[in-house]
């Protein structure tokens, strides 16, 4: 527990985010990483290729219904190996065509990647709306999520206020 002008509090309530009763967001399994530190990796590689200018953009078959909810302040929610533990603020959805002609959406995202209390999702095709309610709280600046534990282990000790 932490200790505060008000008394005691708890840790994940403490560290919850503006996020709590917040904005809408959406989450994805982040396919082909198996960390969050995978995906820094390749922002990383991806940022020195595209040169200045370079944002990162998820591209999705099907346009969100609610889009213009999702750019007042929502993000993009990873799932990692069955657990949600990053996210990235949303800044733009923009119509794109791809390369066969079919129409799709580019989620664009801001460049910075922050780390969520790991909160285990199943697994689902395409992405799911995440309410501010439901979303996870993101971890203080420096601390990290217990990297090569199980989702499970994770969420138990982020539940402890371990990590």
């Amino acid at each position: 527990m932490l200790r505060d002008a008000g008394g005691l509090v708890g840790v994940t309530e403490k560290m919850r985010s503006s996020h709590g009763a917040g904005p809408l967001n959406l989450v994805k399994l982040c396919v082909g990483a198996e960390s969050p530190s995978d995906l820094e990796a390749w922002l990383v590689a991806r940022e020195a290729a595209g040169g200045p200018g370079w944002r990162p953009r998820h591209t999705t078959r099907m346009q969100p219904k609610r889009a213009s909810e999702l750019l007042e302040g929502g993000s993009l929610y990873w799932v990692f190996r069955g657990a949600i533990r990053a996210r990235q603020r949303l800044t733009a959805i923009e119509p794109v065509e791809g390369e066969d002609g079919v129409q799709r959406c580019d989620l664009v995202l801001d460049r910075k990647l922050t780390l969520t209390s790991a909160q285990p999702r199943r697994p689902f095709q395409g992405w799911r709306y995440l309410t501010g309610a439901d979303a996870p709280a993101d971890l203080r600046e420096g601390a990290t999520q217990g990297e090569g534990v199980s989702p499970e282990l994770a969420e138990a000790l982020d539940r402890f206020g371990v990590v």
